[in-house]
């Protein structure tokens, strides 16, 4: 993961995010979901974007402290507009490498945890930061996320150029939080979108920020893109894509 090129790509279609942000919102109110009814004083948000989630979680907590993060500082004040008098604190950090010296009852993140460099590292940094009986509760992508897309790649191109064929499996995931949570849950769920072209499908990922360090340009003349298109097609009968998301959930204590 090269973090400067994906702050950048999230960074410079900010103000367009929400626009294409579906499956994301998606998650965040399955993710919200989860979440049971209880008395949180302290919650961390890592990741947060433009602030959808965020919102969602105060207006479930009303009465908690929000403290919400993010490494791209115009994600940050498209979330500032959005929570305006809402009573959040935004900062800009790196979710995975910043250091808090203040404890947490909750700490969630949706859809963001896909982009760190070492996310059991980052989980042994949160369980610090959480309570005696805190919980965490996130999403996070898993490899099978535009599998299609990949799959037609690798028959044009001979090579994956998608960011998500490198995101973490559910077998890694069940091993980091059991060794370190108790109370552990983990549901994949699967969203699945259609597209009427292949630009379609690239500019979403292109406008959700969801590119990674992949889909590079230099690839992607006029004759490549109606190669894919067709061997999609041919292959899946439309242009859609797939999102596998993961829901995990582990305690302290």
């Amino acid at each position: 993961m090269d973090k400067k090129t994906i702050t950048g790509n999230f960074s410079r279609y900010a103000y367009v995010y929400d626009k294409y942000a579906d499956v994301q919102r998606k998650a965040g109110f399955e993710l919200l979901s989860r979440i049971k009814k209880g008395h949180f004083n302290r919650i961390l948000e890592a990741g947060c974007g433009t602030g959808n989630y965020t919102l969602l979680l105060k207006n479930k907590f009303k009465d908690a402290r929000i403290k919400a993060v993010d490494i791209s500082g115009k994600m940050i004040e498209v979330a500032g507009d959005k929570l305006r008098d809402r009573d959040i604190e935004l900062m800009v950090l790196d979710a995975e490498t910043m250091d808090l010296d203040e404890e947490f009852d909750l700490i969630t993140s949706n859809a963001c945890f896909q982009w760190f460099e070492d996310l059991e590292k980052a989980l042994l940094k949160y369980k610090n930061l959480l309570k005696e009986d805190g919980i965490i509760l996130f999403s996070v992508f898993g490899p099978l996320t535009f599998w299609e897309l990949d799959f037609s790649l690798r028959c044009v191109l001979r090579h994956s150029s998608v960011a998500a064929a490198g995101f973490i499996s559910q077998e890694k995931l069940e091993k980091i939080l059991y060794d370190n949570f108790k109370d552990v849950r983990i549901e994949e769920i699967k969203y699945e979108e259609s597209f009427p072209s292949l630009m379609g499908l690239l500019n979403k990922i292109k406008y959700t920020g969801i590119r990674g360090c992949g889909l590079g340009n230099k690839s992607f003349n006029r004759k490549a893109l109606k190669e894919i298109e067709r061997v999609y097609l041919n292959k899946f009968h439309k242009i859609r894509a797939t999102y596998q998301a993961f829901f995990c959930q582990g305690r302290m204590g």
